[in-house]
């Protein structure tokens, strides 16, 4: 599946199974993949190896991998990059794409959508998003998430913006959100 120049794929992922399975899966499709456990190693990765393109997670040791989109773009403008993640919400893919990413996809992903992601400049109508409104729940995680986003991840500023007891929201935040 290296129809579109995509040869090479760096895997910037903090969980060192996830990233040496997906290494594995890649590498047994064709792709020769390097991985990466934290930004520093990253950048170094990408200095040395060029890759046609990174899957780069979105919580990397705690804190967002976005900010390493810029540096990523810097070293080498026309890698495609898919950020994958386990907490996805429209904030985050609106902020990540414009940061210069080219798909995000929600874990769990397959092996299969994760190629598509990377070569395909369209999502399939499998993995475009439902018709479906989204539930309460839903749009309140995606406003906490926003909100959120807008006060640069501070939990206080963000609590008080919403109006919200400050551990209420830590709550809200610790919970999952709500699969659809």
């Amino acid at each position: 599946m290296t129809t579109l120049g995509i040869q090479t794929v760096l895997v910037i992922d903090d969980d060192p199974a996830f990233n040496r399975i997906l290494c594995r899966t890649l590498s047994n499709r064709g792709l020769s993949c390097v991985g990466a456990l934290d930004s520093a190693a990253a950048l170094q990765e990408m200095r040395r190896v060029r890759p046609d393109a990174v899957i780069l997670d979105l919580n990397l040791d705690g804190s967002s991998g976005l900010p390493l989109i810029a540096p990523l773009r810097e070293l080498r403008p026309d890698t495609r990059i898919l950020v994958l993640t386990g907490y996805a919400s429209i904030t985050t893919a609106v902020d990540a794409i414009k940061l210069g990413a080219h798909q995000y996809l929600a874990k769990p992903a397959d092996a299969e959508s994760i190629l598509r992601a990377l070569v395909d400049a369209v999502p399939e109508a499998k993995d475009a998003a439902p018709l479906e409104p989204m539930s309460v729940d839903r749009l309140e995680w995606e406003h906490i998430q926003r909100v959120l986003g807008e006060n640069q991840g501070n939990i206080s500023a963000t609590a008080r913006a919403l109006k919200m007891h400050r551990r209420t929201l830590q709550r809200k935040l610790a919970k999952r959100p709500v699969r659809e």
